[in-house]
């Protein structure tokens, strides 16, 4: 896949999604970048530790989050997206349910549209995005931020997640969305217990049936801090850093993370081990 004349070569090694939060109430880092000049200068540092993509998002997705209006969604992610296009040249994913929000991101220089709803949300999503000819990252999930944690019962939590990205798989290729654009993420923490996510992690190389490139959101998440009984998600970097190892370790292509000097060392040891991809 290239996107902004950079190619990714799946399996080689693992890519790094870097984390911009422009909101004031995201579960991690909500208001540490809501001012342009802030996110700006955090993308700087996102990009110079190592990120292979910074995702950009003005919605928090965090458990019982309320939705924002569209205006104040794009009021939050176009100036940084502009702002950030115009000094760097990595690609930018934008988190968002909405079309006209992804299609108005891809003209101020947006690169791919990262949908925690597959195109659910918003029936135009799909046929948008096949109009723009961008990648777009496909997740599971359940109900809706608000509504998410109260839909965790399961029979077959691996075969139903799987079942429900594979439907997604083919509801986007009928809209006209090639397939070597698409991006699956089995949605840790959307719609899912502290126990169901690691059982996700335990048998994530299921979802390498689905032959699409796989990304992996564990970034200080809560199931993190459960584990280690910590309650500041900025205190579960190295927990975070254990969960990247096992979702590299099962086939993950994409990681999507806050801490990036962090987590990039982790991938470079991590893939050295199990791509056996670096010579020393």
């Amino acid at each position: 896949m290239i996107i902004r004349e950079r190619f990714f070569n799946w399996g080689e090694r693992t890519y790094l999604m870097g984390i911009l939060n422009v909101t004031p109430d995201s579960f991690s880092d909500g208001g540490d970048f809501k001012e342009p000049t802030a996110a700006l200068a955090q993308a700087q540092r996102l990009a110079a530790a190592g990120a292979d993509i910074i995702d950009i998002g003005g919605q928090s997705t965090r458990p019982g989050a309320e939705q924002v209006s569209l205006e104040e969604e794009l009021n939050r992610v176009l100036g940084v997206i502009e702002a950030v296009r115009s000094v760097l040249n990595l690609p930018i994913s934008v988190d968002t349910t909405r079309a006209s929000v992804a299609k108005t991101a891809v003209a101020a220089g947006a690169d791919i549209v990262n949908d925690i709803s597959s195109g659910t949300f918003d029936p135009d999503m799909l046929p948008v995005v096949a109009q723009l000819r961008v990648p777009i990252i496909l997740m599971h999930i359940r109900g809706t931020p608000q509504t998410m944690q109260q839909l965790t019962e399961y029979e077959d939590l691996i075969g139903e997640i799987s079942a429900f990205l594979q439907n997604q798989i083919a509801a986007a290729e009928a809209a006209g969305i090639e397939r070597e654009r698409l991006i699956i993420d089995p949605g840790i923490g959307f719609a899912k217990t502290a126990e169901q996510n690691l059982v996700i992690l335990q048998q994530l190389s299921a979802f390498k049936s689905l032959g699409v490139p796989l990304l992996v959101g564990v970034s200080r998440k809560s199931f993190i801090g459960r584990i280690l009984n910590q309650p500041n998600p900025k205190d579960r970097v190295w927990g975070t850093a254990a969960a990247c190892c096992a979702a590299i370790a099962s086939g993950a292509d994409i990681l999507r993370v806050h801490d990036l000097p962090e987590m990039r060392d982790v991938c470079r040891v991590t893939d050295a081990i199990c791509r056996r991809n670096i010579k020393l």
